[in-house]
Formats: C-alpha cells, sequence, structure tokens
C-alpha cells in the first residue's frame, strides 16, 4: 500500500524534550540563572507557542528563533542580546542526541522495506548536528529540512517542494508520520498524503485534524503497515 515514508524526527525519532531540557538549563547557567524544573518548563512553553506561531505564518523564522529567548529573558528580568543567545541555545542543542525508546530499531527495520524521507520544521544546522550524531543519515534518501526548503510544515508549499525531488513520486503511496497535530499531520492533510500520529499519551485529537492512523510508538509502525497489506 504504502511505498514512501515521510518521518519527521523531534519526539517521533529523537527525544526532543530531553534535549530541549539540557540545552536551555546550559543556557541558564551560562547567564547565572538556575535552572528548575519550573523555568524549562516555562520556557518549553514559551518555545511551543512560538513555534505554532510560525505554523501559523504569524511569525517569520527569525522571529521565532530569537523572539522566545527575548520572551523568556524578559520574564526573568534579565536583559539580553537575543540573538547571541538563539546561537548559543542552537549550539547546545545540536550536540549529542537521544533516541526514544525503540525509534532506532524501527527506522533502522523500515529502512529496508520502504523509502524513508526526513520532514521536519527544524533549524538546519541543529537537525544537521543531531542526524549526524545519531548516524540517522544511511536510513534516509533525502532529509528535507524547512529552513534549507524555504517553506515550513503545515504548508502545501514544503510537501510540494519535497515532492519534487523524488524522482517518479506517487503522493497516493506515502505516508507522513509525526508526534504533531498541527505541524506534521495536518501537514500531511494539506498535502493529499495519509497520515500516521504519534500519540504515546493516547490524548484527544479536534475534530478538525483527523490522523488516519495512530500509534503510540514508531516501534509499532512496522506492524501498522504489514497490516494494511
Amino acid at each position: 500500500m504504502f511505498e514512501y515514508l515521510f518521518l519527521d524526527l523531534d519526539d517521533t525519532i529523537l527525544d526532543f524534550r530531553k534535549a530541549e531540557r539540557i540545552a536551555i538549563g546550559k543556557v541558564m547557567s551560562h547567564f547565572g540563572v538556575e535552572p528548575t524544573e519550573e523555568r524549562r518548563h516555562r520556557y518549553h512553553e514559551i518555545n511551543k507557542w512560538h513555534w505554532h506561531q510560525l505554523e501559523l505564518k504569524n511569525m517569520t523564522r527569525d522571529e521565532v528563533l530569537e523572539g522566545r529567548f527575548e520572551m523568556f529573558f524578559a520574564e526573568l528580568g534579565i536583559p539580553v542580546d537575543k540573538v547571541a543567545v538563539a546561537r548559543l541555545y542552537e549550539e547546545y542543542l545540536s550536540q549529542g542526541h537521544w533516541f526514544l525508546p525503540g525509534a532506532e530499531e524501527a527506522v533502522d527495520a523500515l529502512s529496508k522495506k520502504y523509502r524513508l524521507y526526513l520532514a521536519s520544521n527544524g533549524t538546519a544546522s541543529v537537525q544537521r548536528g543531531r542526524m549526524t550524531s545519531a548516524n540517522l543519515y544511511r536510513f534516509f534518501e533525502i532529509s528535507f529540512v524547512s529552513q534549507e526548503i524555504g517553506h515550513n510544515k503545515p504548508s502545501k508549499e514544503y510537501f510540494e517542494a519535497a515532492f519534487a525531488r523524488i524522482p517518479g513520486f506517487d503522493k497516493s503511496k506515502c505516508l507522513m508520520v509525526g508526534d504533531s497535530l498541527t505541524s506534521d499531520i495536518q501537514g500531511g492533510i494539506n498535502a493529499g498524503l495519509k497520515t500516521c500520529w504519534i500519540n504515546p499519551t493516547h490524548a484527544p485529537h479536534p475534530a478538525d485534524i483527523t490522523p488516519d492512523y495512530e500509534i503510540e510508538s514508531l516501534s509499532q509502525l512496522e506492524a501498522l503497515l504489514e497490516s494494511l497489506k
């Protein structure tokens, strides 16, 4: 049924929450701020809100990458150079990787049966660093990072630019897989793809965003695909 798999990276294959927690902790320590769990959580909320604004086309990428730190440190009452902080954070975030349980094995197994393509909204330098660290390039034919493509998920333009780089591509044989309803699933829907939502907490989805399939983790995807044949 499916030949092509578009896989998200963060919180689909790699544990972004852990990477984010470590990176923002290092940034706070750099500025003499104690990296408490409350502060880490607050940064996560601010970061998530900013990226959602990018998805909605309410902000540019630079406004997201820099504005999140401007807001975070303003709440702490600490004046910072938002551009310098963004660069420092990206340097920390691009270092190392942490796989979600079973994800590396799942990608390896899937790559032997399907044509895999990475579909990420992340910053190019960060994602390239993490992909290299995790040795993931060996599994993917092409890695589509939004900053390099010039469009972001969930826009139809992002996917059309990716499709154009795959000779003989047939979107009826493609499945978009990811953890984000607003980015991955809505993006797949916008592009006319079947979608599979990774939902480890069994959270409900809104009525206006309905994935075709739902699994708890990437490790369940191979069995799902086999059942559809």
